[in-house]
């Protein structure tokens, strides 16, 4: 057997560049560890390339390299290639879900020996999770030599039928003809698949839009040169996170937060890193016998996304908050709407009247009104949009100054959380130009001189008067309504809300 395996072999797609730089990178930590490795068999390793030389059995040469490469301690999946062993334990406890939650859903890919719970730290000096995940005894990955070779021990020369668990969406056609209808790869495309787990990336999904069965992104990122990306993947940023670290809110900040990793480095330039696929398994009505791809993004940075997702990041930050049955990790909702826009190439607000449709959703992000008012102001964006929310919040500041002033010749406390869902449902009950402009004009009209307004009037008549652009004013009103920094707080805490989805969204169990 003597495979030449290139990053430029046009059969490849991202997930088999990435197997091929997994399998770079587990090769490269058995020579680093000084592994013995079996006569017969040697290999060279480049940036774009692996050769790998076999002068024995094949079988039996590729039996150990799996056998070494995939392991297991103490039940946890641990990955040569990733030096598994030596990482901090959330790390490798967050490799063995994520796998177990992505790639290795079905129960007939692995044995288990119970369920394990364990008590991680969420961050220096933060609360604790209580994590429950499977303990294995075997997974597929260590056994799959035999798939790989014919009766007399040689790699292959045909095609052979792969399943979904070594290349997702790569299903079965039709269940009653498995044979004719399921997915076929060359030996050595299977055999590189088989270390795409090692480059991927995973990330605990707490999305508030998704479907919540869909707990764990798969992220897989373009690989164009091997020996850099085993230098990112090795980071050390990556190698000493903490579990709080491996939540995002949906696939684009999952994307998005895994091409930013490290900020003190142009990561697209100094690593060759500037896409990845980010993607969710699980089971779909149609097809209940097998796990599929439920949702792909491909997630592209340049400078300016870069500037605004760390503007989200800095300002809108996952919390860790104590809950009955310990802590848990809630996601910025705010930062879910806008990196799920950031990675579509879309205004950053775009579509928040449309997704933020109940109160509930709405108190989510009025929560986070103070991170939102710094991205508002630091976010890379149309001037004009910012003056329309200045203009919106000073509307809302002189509205509620007059409930104030009401409320307190009567001696009664204002109640300003009326007025803001007077304000939310009038917004959600704009469906086309007309009755935005009605809306709008009477809002403004209602709080009396506005400062911005007067100042900017002809700018910002194109926001109130064209029809192309009632959605887009819309969405910045809500966004003004949402982010709008009074005196007081008028909604309940964070924690009591948030607090109900404990146990759907972080305390996370594996195939139970």
């Amino acid at each position: 057997m003597n495979l030449e395996l290139d990053l430029g072999n046009p059969s490849f797609t991202l997930l088999h560049r990435a197997g091929l730089a997994g399998l770079w990178m587990t090769l490269n930590q058995l020579k680093k560890e000084k592994i013995e490795v079996p006569n017969g068999l040697d290999w060279q390793l480049s940036e774009r390339q692996v050769q790998l030389n076999c002068n024995g059995n094949d079988r039996e040469i590729l039996e150990w390299l799996l056998k070494e490469s995939f392991q297991l301690n103490n039940g946890i999946i641990t990955l040569r290639g990733l030096d598994s062993k030596s990482m901090r334990e959330d790390v490798q406890i967050i490799i063995h879900q994520g796998i177990l939650g992505t790639l290795l859903q079905h129960t007939i890919t692995h044995k288990s020996d119970g369920i394990v719970t364990k008590s991680l730290s969420l961050g220096e000096d933060e609360l604790e999770i209580q994590v429950k995940y499977k303990s294995l005894q075997s997974y597929v990955y260590q056994e799959f030599a035999a798939n790989l070779c014919d009766k007399n021990g040689k790699l292959r020369t045909e095609y052979i039928s792969v399943a979904g668990w070594l290349n997702p969406g790569a299903v079965v056609k039709h269940v009653a003809f498995s044979s004719d209808t399921s997915f076929k790869e060359l030996p050595e495309n299977a055999f590189v698949l088989l270390f795409a787990p090692v480059a991927c990336y995973y990330y605990i999904l707490g999305s508030k839009l998704r479907d919540k069965r869909a707990q764990y992104a798969l992220v897989v990122p373009e690989v164009t040169d091997l020996e850099k990306y085993a230098q990112f993947r090795q980071n050390p940023n990556l190698r000493n996170a903490t579990y709080k670290d491996f939540h995002a809110s949906g696939l684009g900040d999952a994307g998005l937060k895994f091409l930013t990793l490290n900020t003190t480095v142009n990561i697209a330039q100094t690593f060759n890193v500037q896409r990845c696929q980010v993607l969710t398994l699980g089971t779909v009505a149609w097809s209940t016998q097998q796990k599929t791809r439920t949702d792909l993004y491909v997630v592209e940075v340049t400078d300016e996304v870069c500037h605004n997702y760390q503007v989200c990041d800095d300002w809108l930050k996952d919390e860790a908050i104590a809950g009955k049955d310990g802590g848990f990790v809630v996601t910025s909702f705010a930062k879910e709407l806008i990196a799920e826009n950031l990675v579509k190439k879309l205004p950053w607000y775009f579509g928040i009247s449309d997704k933020v449709n109940s109160n509930k959703l709405f108190q989510y992000l009025a929560y986070e009104r103070g991170g939102l008012y710094q991205v508002i102001q630091k976010i890379h964006s149309d001037e004009r949009e910012k003056l329309f929310v200045k203009a919106c919040h000073e509307a809302i500041q002189y509205t509620f100054g007059k409930i104030a002033d009401v409320a307190t010749k009567r001696g009664e406390s204002p109640n300003f959380d009326r007025e803001t869902v007077r304000i939310r449902t009038g917004l959600g009950r704009c469906k086309n130009s007309e009755t935005f402009r009605e809306f709008i004009t009477d809002f403004w009209s209602r709080a009396g001189k506005i400062p911005t307004l007067q100042k900017h009037w002809e700018e910002l008549m194109d926001f109130v008067m064209s029809d192309k652009n009632w959605k887009k004013s819309r969405d910045l009103a809500l966004l003004a309504l949402a982010s709008y920094k009074g005196k007081g707080d008028y909604n309940q805490s964070k924690q009591d809300v948030n607090e109900v989805d404990n146990n759907d969204e972080d305390m996370i169990d594996i195939g139970l």
